[in-house]
C-alpha cells in the first residue's frame, strides 16, 4: 500500500471514530478512560499535536471543537454528567 493511500484509510478511520463518538454521547469520557485508557480528550491533544508538528496555527479549544463536534463548553453543558464514586474509583485504579 503506498503512503497516500494509507493516510488516507487512516483518515477515514478517525472520522468514522469521531462520527461514532458523536452518536455515542453517553459513553463519558471516564468510561473511555477506564476502558480503553484515551478519552475525547486525548484526542483532541493528539489533534492539535499534529497540526503544530505541520506549523498550523490551532489551540485546544479549536482542537476539541473539532473532535466534539461543537464547542467543548456545549458540549459538557449538554452531555457530561458527574462521574459516580464507582468510576472514580476504577480510573484511580486503573491510573497509578
Amino acid at each position: 500500500m503506498d503512503k497516500q493511500t494509507q493516510t488516507e484509510l487512516e483518515a477515514a478511520a478517525f472520522r468514522a471514530l469521531l462520527a461514532h463518538l458523536d452518536k455515542r454521547k453517553d459513553v463519558q469520557n471516564i468510561d473511555l478512560m477506564n476502558l480503553a485508557g484515551f478519552c475525547r480528550n486525548c484526542l483532541s491533544k493528539w489533534y492539535l499535536a499534529a497540526a503544530e508538528e505541520r506549523g498550523l496555527e490551532m489551540d485546544y479549544d479549536q482542537a476539541r471543537e473539532r473532535v466534539y463536534g461543537m464547542p467543548y463548553e456545549e458540549w459538557k453543558a449538554k452531555y457530561q454528567q458527574e462521574a459516580t464514586p464507582e468510576q472514580k474509583a476504577a480510573f484511580e485504579k486503573s491510573h497509578k
